[in-house]
């Protein structure tokens, strides 16, 4: 007779039997689910499906429609277009996943690519979901899977793979292909039908899939020629100085020149932002009014402070607002779909008064600003301000691309800047480093030093602080005039330094567990960078400290 156990299923108790896998109970559930399920989670564990339950336990089911799932989602799709891409065109063919792009992934080929073979490609990959092929976890010696990556010629993997200390790794299999991945896998190919392939030139492509920011559907892709520009600017940099991977950047540790490449990139860093300093300043009889705008965590303070110190030296004096501080008293702030102050939307701050009060400065009239007392809840109109001949405006705030933002004020007098933490390196040709993981990493580390916040408290709140940008910063960064990128080619080594403690401080039982134990994974693959070379002018010292610009 076999044993029952009593479980927990989405928060409702049932019994079941004892030695059943995930996924054999995962089909009685399916029909509460839009998607495929894709992974499960055993007390608060995330789990694939061939987990087998032998105990009494607590089991929530995900599809793609949940963050956990997404990941795995677009990791067994990498896979398989992988197989797909190799199926076709032989073995030495290969993909490269190089960075975000419209709720969606940019793809290099190693083969020149037009869109009908793209077309052919895309129906080769639906032809394996439609083959509902296995997933396999399989578990080797570590040297054994890099000689196996050296074989089929993945240098990238096999190079990463160097610093994983552990003796045995897991790879997946599909078929006769191999592949490590950072993410747990869907059960079989059949999961992986939601997708679409975008043509974008002649060896790139996007893979877009449904994500909770664009309703769980594959919206019509927008090009966003801005972003991908900064973006290829910053890999052609990755290339020139061979750095292109984390494993690349362990080898500069390993040799003892992080300092030389330390100097460079701040070099570098100093030196795009004095190229937006130069335009400013060609237009300055026009261009009064600076609008800045970026996500959390990408160095909007430093970027700000350093751009002022360089308008200076071109004779101009560069006077600060915050859009913060136009904020609507706190009994006026709308309520989100859930009842509460949605501090974050365009109409929490008070525009019109905004708009006005610029308005009066471009006409040489003195005006008194508010400064937002935060506790209070209520602006105190106290900062009597003016803008003389040399005077320039800069104004910061989530809200700054929005082009509802001073509408009233023409084009010309405006010049936008979009910042943001495009991250650089690649763990390998398949497994990216997202650049909303290194702001998080960031984010953890200030909110730690300077708010004394736990880890826990900082992912509990990063949901929403993700939803709000989502909502009202990205889709406004094709306004921009400049986009620049505030990430550092060696920072992940130094935030390594600083954030791994703080990680392995998120106890088990906590329900941020599994995303403490998913940024340790990643991190362990980085030797660590001291950061006695920074500069105290340094964007990173924002965040881990030191910063000769503020505490």
């Amino acid at each position: 007779m076999i044993e029952e156990i009593t479980v927990t299923i989405n928060s409702k108790e049932v019994k079941i039997p004892s030695g059943i896998t995930l996924l054999q109970l995962s089909k009685e559930y399916q029909k509460d689910y839009r998607f495929p399920i894709i992974l499960a989670s055993v007390n608060n564990i995330y789990r694939e499906l061939s987990y087998v339950i032998n105990d009494p336990c607590g089991i929530v089911f995900y599809d793609l429609n949940s963050k956990i799932g997404n990941r795995s989602h677009i990791a067994g799709l990498t896979f398989l277009l992988l197989v797909a891409v190799k199926d076709i065109f032989g073995l030495n063919a290969n993909i490269k996943v190089m960075h975000s792009l419209d709720k969606g992934i940019y793809i290099e080929t190693s083969f020149p690519l037009t869109e009908t073979i793209l077309k052919s490609i895309a129906r080769k990959v639906l032809n394996l979901v439609d083959m509902d092929m296995a997933i396999t976890k399989v578990s080797v010696e570590r040297l054994s899977a890099i000689k196996y990556f050296e074989s089929v010629n993945d240098l990238a993997k096999a190079k990463i793979m160097q610093y994983n200390t552990n003796t045995y790794i897991t790879l997946y299999r599909i078929g006769n292909y191999y592949n490590y991945f950072y993410h747990q896998m869907p059960p079989s190919t059949g999961c992986l039908k939601d997708f679409k392939l975008t043509y974008l030139n002649d060896n790139g492509f996007v893979l877009q899939f449904p994500t909770v920011y664009s309703n769980n559907q594959i919206k019509p892709y927008v090009h966003h020629e801005n972003m991908f520009k900064v973006f290829k600017e910053c890999r052609d940099w990755t290339k020139l100085m061979k750095i292109e991977t984390i494993a690349d950047l362990n080898e500069v540790v390993s040799k003892g020149k992080i300092a030389d490449l330390i100097r460079i990139d701040e070099t570098l860093q100093s030196n795009r932002l004095l190229g937006v300093a130069k335009e400013i300043v060609k237009h300055k009889k026009t261009k009064k009014i600076i609008l800045l705008a970026g996500p959390s965590s990408s160095g909007k303070t430093t970027t700000t402070t350093k751009l002022c110190m360089y308008l200076r030296s071109f004779g101009l004096n560069p006077k600060m607002i915050s859009m913060d501080d136009y904020f609507v008293e706190r009994d006026e702030t709308p309520l989100n779909d859930k009842g509460e102050k949605d501090y974050e939307c365009f109409e929490a701050v008070d525009n019109t008064l905004l708009s006005k009060q610029i308005k009066s400065l471009l006409k040489g009239e003195e005006i008194i600003a508010p400064v937002y007392d935060f506790k209070a809840g209520k602006k105190e109109f106290i900062k009597k301000m003016t803008l003389d001949n040399n005077d320039i405006l800069l104004i910061e705030g989530i809200h700054a691309l929005n082009p509802k933002v001073l509408k009233d004020i023409p084009a010309e007098n405006k010049f936008k800047i979009y910042l943001s933490a495009l991250t650089e390196l690649n763990i390998d040709n398949h497994n990216r480093f997202p650049t909303t993981d290194n702001r998080l990493l960031r984010r953890i580390i200030r909110d730690n030093r300077t708010r004394g916040y736990s880890v826990s408290a900082t992912l509990a709140s990063w949901g929403n602080v993700r939803i709000g940008e989502e909502k009202y910063i990205f889709p406004y960064q094709d306004e921009a005039d400049v986009t620049i990128n505030t990430a550092l080619i060696y920072e992940l080594g130094v935030l390594k330094t600083y954030v791994e403690p703080l990680l392995y401080s998120v106890d088990e039982e906590s329900l941020y567990y599994e995303e403490a134990k998913r940024l340790l994974n990643i991190l362990r693959l980085i030797l660590p960078i001291p950061s006695e070379s920074i500069p105290a002018d340094s964007i990173i010292r924002e965040f881990i400290g030191g910063s000769c610009f503020h505490d």
